[in-house]
């Protein structure tokens, strides 16, 4: 329903041109019928994806594609200066030493190293790290924030969680 050509035209065009060969492609549209669907996985898209959709939701499929067409682009551990976040084992670590977090603070670290230096409002931090069904007041993000930093300062060691004044919260 573009104004020009359809998203199934277009990906056919994407898939026909070489120095696009592995690039994933999610198909974002407001046709839920079968025949649709399967016009759309048959052209080419690596998922399909209905209106209305949750942030979460498109989260999820972009992370599974992105296994799917290149599992070493989602790793199994995430690194950032001297911490080392494991996701398999829940554990984190810095400067070698283990680090105990909370399920909540994991989280949080995890959605941090994902994208490090990127500066995140609360509320963007609320969308990614706490399930849909939970309702939490934004200041809770604050609450979570001093834990995590409290329990990944290292003394002598710098501190990696910046507050960036009227915006939000980045790793350093």
């Amino acid at each position: 329903m573009l104004p020009d050509l359809s998203g199934i035209d277009i990906c056919k065009n994407i898939r026909k041109d070489n120095s696009f060969k592995g690039l994933p492609i999610i198909m974002l549209t407001a046709k839920g019928e079968e025949e649709d669907k399967i016009k759309g996985l048959d052209s080419g898209v690596d998922d399909y994806l209905t209106k209305p959709f949750s942030f979460n939701e498109l989260m999820a499929r972009i992370k599974a594609v992105l296994r799917r067409t290149n599992p070493t682009s989602v790793s199994d551990n995430l690194e950032f200066d001297d911490l080392n976040l494991d996701r398999i084992e829940k554990r984190v670590f810095r400067d070698n030493k283990e680090i105990k977090l909370g399920p909540t603070e994991f989280r949080l670290l995890e959605f941090f190293l994902s994208n490090p230096k990127r500066v995140y409002t609360r509320d963007q931090i609320l969308e990614n790290v706490w399930p849909n069904n939970v309702n939490v007041e934004s200041r809770t993000i604050d609450v979570h924030i001093r834990r995590l930093r409290q329990s990944i300062n290292i003394k002598n060691k710098k501190e990696l969680i910046r507050t960036v004044r009227s915006s939000g919260y980045s790793l350093i």
